[in-house]
């Protein structure tokens, strides 16, 4: 079967062909696919991932497709593994959330709806992190900044990952897992370009050091491309490119890093001359870069079908080289190796390794291709083309009789692309038989032992063009060997001391045993040893370095943490908060737990055992709570606290600032957020251009502008994982006079009381009274109040750099402002709404509104103009103290500076109430005993009593 994608520039569809490509259908598709993932025993069922990170699944090789999930992490879902996973269709998935975290999830691909989607991991993991890798499922939680690695072997419940304890990886990837045991490269604090490889035991949760220092470098696509490379088909055998006083040397290991050792290089060169290379100061060395294009043979290649045979790109000298490069292969596992070509060449294994195919590794069109029946020692020219082809790759079947080669690329760059398929089946004359094979032995450096068995290998023989047949089988003999020193590795918290001794790091307390083991259970204590894993050695030292069965002694409880289950110190009010209690040490099942979640409610546990989902809690209050855990068995106690910051979710916040404020007078703002309960807040405030924020826990900030000129002010709201902001501009100058304005009635229903409608309405004010007297704009300011009814507030600002002559600029300021008062006391200043909607604007007047201004505006202007007419207010109480008629007063609370003048506040106003005066109220006398209530509406001082109110239409008590 075949499948062609289209070009997605184009079209969005696939071609599907099921006889080798003679015939395709096309099948039209709704997403544009960015990956295909086959599945490794169903040949039908193929996952596709879309351009928009959406995953889709078919079972009938691409002809009809089902969407399974919407954000999945690119290149982060996986079939199952046979065996393993309980349903052939199960597929292994990391999901992305809109938080900016991701969850591990596993559904069947024709159920995978939300309600039969399961979650393994009950946290929530790291991007990018998740691994399915035969046995082994990995993933990583980030907390306080530092990664903790977790393991499920043969999907059992997830451990964390146990490295040296001060090893502390910066970054971590998973090198192999083949034969029950994970080989990770990891880059620690104090490293940049390079890794250490560890090995880990059959479960994957203990890790040792293998290798310090093996280089890395950057794909094409910043992938991280650690040098260390497996060989296929026999056991144990792993090549590294190590960094030494800054040379790249390539070492090679028969045990599974236990030991390593430099490259011999070939004795002669490709003509035949002897070649001077005297270890250790000169070796081979060879790029151990795998291929990203999987068209491509890559730098260096093995298979699983044809052991012993590694063909790979080096050079000979004392390190690493990318010029004056070859190709050179091994047919004994790495042990011996020979020169094939002096040019960087792909080559192909066909039928099991009896064949080679190379292609010269150039940009340049090519006719022929090279074909080996021995190994590399000569090699057939043959053409596949008429036309020289630029290659852009070449498909082998993964078969393991594999005898056709697909070839593809284009005649021109202009030209459609070609596909040539090489079928070398002619050439393979007959079937092989007993006589054309031979056997060889898989030896280290003269030493048959190898992973702890001896192994005889059979092959063709050189030249033998003959076909292997499907039971074909490499390996001949194998027989255990005695278990010697090089069986054997250091165990987790043991470090190699010389060839063979393994001693307790300085942190590592052997006598501690597993935090696992109760008392009356038993446990196997470390001697310091554990043989290599998949190391088939028997008797010999095995039973000295094999772990001793013990008793476990009881433990008081050590190392207490309760931690929740996404790493965060904030939670929300209403939802679900869950905690994990760990313990380093003590009985778990001989402990009781307590959790205090710090709201007055706590729980208990008997004899615990730790909840894989958590405790989960829900708080009904914001604030800060302090979460504690307790621990008691009869051999001691522990206590571990937990700061929790519960938030509710931040919706609005509105900044209450001035419009105009005076050069060096000391002006407060406040910010309000809305919902009101939200527990502990952070501002931060910018003023003017100011790069650096002041930061706050209250709500309120006092600021002096030492400049005239407009500023803006910008405050942000934390509260939890939720950042709101609010700007507002304010202008400052040495003085100002101001005065509210007031409208006809008919703009109250007009209005939506949201900001942008206030600013429109105020540039239009403030056109109007420029037009109406010719007053420069840029000495109006119009700011509209929320809430109804509406009102605004008027500034009068002084003319731009003429402060200098303060006093005669502030005689020239009240004419401005007469002359402004005039327009709109002859009502000239008006302003048409809508058709048929005109709007007078007024100087407001006295009213019976209340003084302070509920809504988000100037309560603090409202005061500022209380206090600067009390004195007032008290003359007129001394004036009917003692008892003088007065027929009538109108005391008028014009503020007049004759230095500064600060702003006045707003009021909410209401339009066409009648004027008061003390003459409608009942006689001072009357007034003496009762008590007085002194109240400053729209700038009249006036004194009154609730129950002395004069008969006067409209007229409301004050």
């Amino acid at each position: 079967q075949i499948m062609l994608l289209s070009d997605p520039e184009m079209e969005s569809s696939i071609l599907i062909s099921s006889d080798e490509g003679a015939t395709y259908q096309k099948y039209r598709l709704t997403f544009y696919i960015q990956s295909l993932l086959f599945h490794p025993k169903q040949e039908d069922w193929v996952l596709a991932y879309s351009l928009d990170q959406k995953l889709y699944s078919s079972m009938d090789f691409g002809r009809r497709w089902q969407l399974m999930h919407e954000h999945i992490t690119p290149n982060r879902f996986y079939w199952s593994v046979a065996g393993l996973d309980k349903e052939a269709d199960l597929v292994h998935m990391e999901v992305r959330t809109t938080d900016g975290y991701a969850h591990y999830l596993t559904c069947r691909i024709q159920e995978c709806a939300e309600t039969t989607r399961t979650g393994p991991f009950a946290r929530s993991i790291d991007i990018s992190s998740l691994v399915v890798q035969d046995e082994y499922i990995f993933i990583q939680v980030t907390t306080g900044g530092r990664a903790s690695y977790y393991v499920s072997y043969r999907r059992e419940a997830f451990a964390q990952i146990k490295l040296p304890k001060y090893s502390l990886p910066k970054d971590m990837h998973i090198i192999s897992t083949d034969e029950n045991q994970v080989f990770a490269a990891v880059q620690e604090w104090n490293q940049n370009d390079t890794y250490n490889l560890y090995i880990s035991d059959i479960r994957g949760i203990y890790f040792t050091l293998a290798m310090e220092n093996i280089k890395s470098s950057r794909g094409l696509m910043g992938n991280i491309i650690i040098e260390l490379y497996e060989v296929a088909g026999i056991k144990g055998i792993f090549l590294a490119n190590k960094k030494v006083d800054d040379q790249v040397k390539t070492y090679i290991t028969y045990n599974k890093g236990r030991d390593w050792r430099l490259l011999q290089a070939p004795d002669v060169d490709l003509s035949g001359s002897p070649v001077h290379c005297l270890l250790p100061f000169c070796s081979l060395h060879l790029h151990l870069q795998i291929s990203e294009n999987p068209y491509s043979s890559g730098r260096i290649s093995s298979k699983e079908t044809a052991p012993g045979l590694v063909v790979a790109t080096g050079n000979i000298g004392s390190e690493l080289s990318y010029t004056d490069i070859g190709v050179f292969i091994s047919s004994d596992g790495g042990n011996t190796w020979r020169q094939i070509f002096d040019e960087e060449y792909n080559v192909w294994f066909l039928d099991w390794g009896g064949a080679l195919v190379a292609m010269k590794h150039t940009p340049l069109p090519v006719r022929h291709l090279w074909v080996s029946f021995d190994e590399g020692h000569s090699w057939d020219k043959y053409g596949f083309t008429s036309v020289p082809l630029f290659v852009d790759g070449a498909l082998v079947e993964a078969g393991v009789e594999t005898q056709i080669m697909t070839v593809f690329g284009h005649f021109s760059l202009r030209s459609e692309w070609q596909l040539v398929k090489v079928d070398y089946k002619s050439i393979f004359s007959w079937r092989c038989t007993k006589e054309d094979y031979q056997t060889w032995h898989l030896l280290n450096q003269g030493e048959p032992c190898v992973m702890g068995e001896r192994k005889i290998f059979k092959k063709r023989k050189p030249g033998a063009q003959c076909a292997l047949g499907r039971d074909y089988s490499g390996t001949v003999v194998s027989e255990p060997c005695v278990c010697a020193d090089w069986d054997f590795e250091c165990d987790y918290g043991y470090e190699r001391h010389g060839e063979s001794q393994c001693v307790p790091a300085f942190w590592y307390n052997p006598a501690s045993p597993s935090k696992d083991c109760s008392l009356g259970q038993s446990y196997l204590n470390s001697t310091g040893y554990r043989r290599i894993v998949s190391n088939n050695c028997t008797d010999g030292l095995r039973e000295k370095y094999t772990a001793k069965a013990q008793m476990c002694p009881g433990k008081a409880p050590r190392g207490l943490h309760v931690v929740t289950t996404d790493g965060r110190l904030v939670a929300e009010q209403g939802h679900n908060a869950t905690f994990i209690i760990l313990m380093e040490e003590g009985d778990l099942q001989r402990t009781n737990i307590q959790l205090d979640f710090g709201d007055g409610i706590a729980v208990s546990y008997a004899n615990f055992s730790p909840v894989e989902d958590g405790i989960k809690h829900v708080y009904k209050s914001a604030g800060i709570f302090q979460v504690t855990a307790y621990a008691e068995n009869n051999l001691g106690s522990d206590t571990a606290v937990l700061f929790l910051h519960v938030v509710c979710p931040v919706e609005h916040v509105h900044l209450r600032v001035p419009f105009v404020a005076i050069r060096n007078k000391e002006v407060n703002i406040s910010a309000v957020v809305w919902p009101s309960q939200l527990g502990t807040l952070t501002y931060f405030w910018w003023f003017g251009n100011s790069t650096k924020p002041l930061i706050t826990l209250e709500s309120s900030i006092s600021f002096t502008f030492p400049a005239e000129g407009s500023n803006t002010i910008t405050v942000q709201v934390a509260a939890g994982n939720a950042l709101i902001q609010d700007t507002k501009d304010i202008v400052v100058h040495e003085y100002f006079q101001s005065q509210l304005l007031s409208f006809s009635p008919n703009l109250d229903y007009h209005n939506p009381d949201i900001p942008e409608w206030r600013q429109d309405i105020g540039n239009v004010i403030k056109k109007a009274l420029v037009k109406v007297t010719s007053v420069p704009e840029d000495q109006i300011l119009v700011a509209v109040f929320p809430g109804l009814p509406t009102s605004a507030e008027l500034f009068i600002l002084p003319p731009k750099n003429l402060t200098e002559r303060r006093k005669g600029n502030e005689e020239d300021l009240e004419q401005v402002v007469e002359t402004v008062f005039n327009a709109l006391n002859q009502n000239l200043v008006q302003f048409e709404l809508k058709p048929g909607v005109q709007v007078v604007v007024y100087v407001t007047q006295l009213t019976l509104a209340p003084l302070v201004d509920s809504s988000a505006g100037h309560s603090s202007s409202a005061m500022l103009m209380l206090l600067s007419v009390v004195f007032v207010g008290l003359a007129v109480f001394l004036i009917y103290k003692f008892k003088r008629k007065i027929p009538w007063i109108n005391i008028y609370a014009q503020v007049q500076h004759d230095k500064e003048q600060e702003m006045i506040g707003s009021v909410n106003q209401s339009e066409n109430a009648p004027k008061i005066t003390l003459s409608d109220f009942t006689e001072p006398e009357e007034l003496l005993d009762k008590e007085l209530d002194t109240r400053v509406i729209g700038g009249i001082a006036t004194i009154a009593n609730s129950e002395s109110t004069k008969e006067i239409p409209n007229c409301t008590s004050v």
